[in-house]
């Protein structure tokens, strides 16, 4: 015990720490808050670093490619022992920090705990409740399965309906103008080290208030808070009917914080780990995505609305929520925090509950398809049909229908992932582009089990009047001289192909 001493009074003497950590946790707490109502933000950053913890050691595996993403996350599931469990650990972690979070601030916002001289400990909370949703967020892009990306997909279609600077936050967010391997590694940052850090900093901020100005006390009908009374009010009741913050209030902290990880690790082992789906492939449009748990609210709520308030909402909605609740702490820092003598509060705390819990309800059966105005959407310009066949109309249609221009230009519209298209009849002979079509390669999906041959024939068809008006179509030079009676070419270099 004397060498244990001797280490510790070694440490102790240069970093000095037992003072600060003496007074945070014997500091003096009102009597009546240590109740059970009260143990939320500690099951909260209890599930912050769980978080923190299980996201190490999946991103010592986890590959944030577009070509291994999806099998990084098999290997887990499959392969290494208890890879499986670590992913459920780390999935179901974040939906019951989600869950506490919301229930933290909704208790908060109840107790009137947002009052002076609380106003900034308020703020960062809405900001660690937005970035605790962008880690959900940003978690289930890594997924990287059909849902993720589809998911990912609706998402940045919905940030390119900003004003003005909607194409260059999508650019910011994926790494380019669609999803690949830029994106991924984008979202890889965000979630492991941006988003955390983040919230890391913020969580202790927001710690170092709660042990400077106290706990809130538990609201009774007529204990007013006025700016200049308030603080001395509080030292007092702190001082007359206080208790030592260790042991008074902390079990309880523990004890709930214990109950919350060990359900957590119960879902876990019972439910299992979120996916990995189906792997993430842009030729199947026929899909109905779904976002996770946190975020099927949204989901519903825009597959009531019609098409044309989608907009609005989306640019609206969220903007007007944040800034309602930044604004809430300065709107009312001073009066009675009790809920009896506040049913302003409660109702709007009551609507909001009961709106979220039947749009998250029918979240989980409502199909959305939202209007996307995509490349896609976009008709194929008419001068690439005039005096088109039926053949090439029908494979124009199924250009149009696989979201071709997606990922090539034609007409000048599309993306940039693949060569433009406009010549590619120059470029490949009908049985190269059969045999891209069918077997892709590079970046481009293989589309042979995704297209009967009646349709990659049409489409074929369709690619081969892609040339300019003066250029004649690329062909097999082979096929050409058996054509033209010239016979088969001489050999190259002594060898027949």
């Amino acid at each position: 015990m004397s060498r244990m001493k001797r280490i510790y009074d070694w440490f102790e003497q240069r970093l000095q720490i037992e003072g600060p950590v003496r007074e945070a946790v014997l500091h003096k707490v009102p009597r009546n808050t240590a109740s059970w109502w009260y143990v939320f933000g500690s099951a909260a950053f209890t599930l912050l670093i769980l978080q923190v913890v299980t996201g190490i050691l999946l991103a010592l595996v986890y590959v944030p490619s577009a070509a291994q993403a999806w099998e990084s996350l098999n290997v887990l599931n499959h392969q290494i022992p208890l890879g499986w469990f670590l992913r459920a650990v780390h999935a179901w972690g974040s939906n019951f920090m989600v869950a506490v979070v919301f229930i933290h601030m909704a208790q908060v916002f109840l107790f009137g705990a947002y009052k002076f001289p609380r106003e900034l400990t308020w703020t960062v909370g809405v900001f660690l409740l937005l970035l605790t949703l962008g880690m959900a967020f940003s978690g289930q892009v890594l997924r990287f399965d059909q849902d993720a990306y589809w998911g990912l997909g609706i998402g940045v279609f919905i940030m390119a309906r900003v004003p003005l600077i909607g194409g260059q936050l999508v650019h910011l967010l994926l790494g380019g103008p669609i999803i690949a391997g830029a994106t991924l590694s984008r979202f890889f940052t965000l979630h492991v080290f941006i988003i955390p850090g983040t919230l890391l900093f913020l969580a202790a901020v927001h710690i170092w208030m709660v042990l400077k100005l106290g706990v809130n006390e538990w609201p009774m009908p007529g204990r007013v808070v006025h700016r200049e009374t308030y603080i001395a009010e509080y030292n007092k009741l702190a001082h007359d009917d206080g208790i030592p913050f260790v042991p008074g209030a902390f079990w309880k902290d523990l004890v709930f914080s214990g109950a919350v990880l060990a359900a957590v690790f119960v879902c876990a082992l019972v439910l299992g780990p979120s996916g990995p789906g189906g792997q993430p492939d842009p030729s199947i449009i026929q899909t109905v995505p779904k976002p996770d748990f946190p975020f099927l609210w949204i989901y519903s709520v825009l597959s009531f609305l019609p098409p044309s308030l989608e907009t609005p909402f989306i640019l609206i909605a969220p903007i007007a929520m944040i800034a309602g609740l930044l604004a809430v702490p300065f709107v009312a820092s001073e009066g009675e925090k009790s809920w009896h003598r506040r049913p302003v509060a409660v109702l709007a705390l009551t609507t909001v509950a009961v709106a979220w819990a039947v749009f998250t309800h029918l979240g989980m059966y409502t199909p959305w398809s939202p209007h996307m105005n995509a490349w896609s959407g976009d008709p194929i310009p008419v001068r690439y049909l005039r005096e088109a066949t039926p053949l090439v109309r029908q494979g124009a249609v199924i250009f149009e229908s696989k979201q071709c221009r997606n990922c090539h230009q034609i007409g000048g519209h599309g993306g940039e992932r693949g060569p433009a298209l406009d010549d590619i009849a120059t470029r490949m002979t009908p049985d190269q582009m059969r045999f891209k079509v069918v077997t892709g390669g590079g970046n481009m999906p293989a589309f042979g089990k995704n297209l009967s041959p009646p349709e990659i024939e049409a489409l074929v068809a369709f690619l081969e009047t892609l040339h300019p008006a003066n250029e004649p179509p690329a062909a097999d030079a082979a096929q050409r001289a058996i054509e033209t009676g010239g016979g088969a070419p001489p050999p190259v270099g002594g060898h027949s192909y």
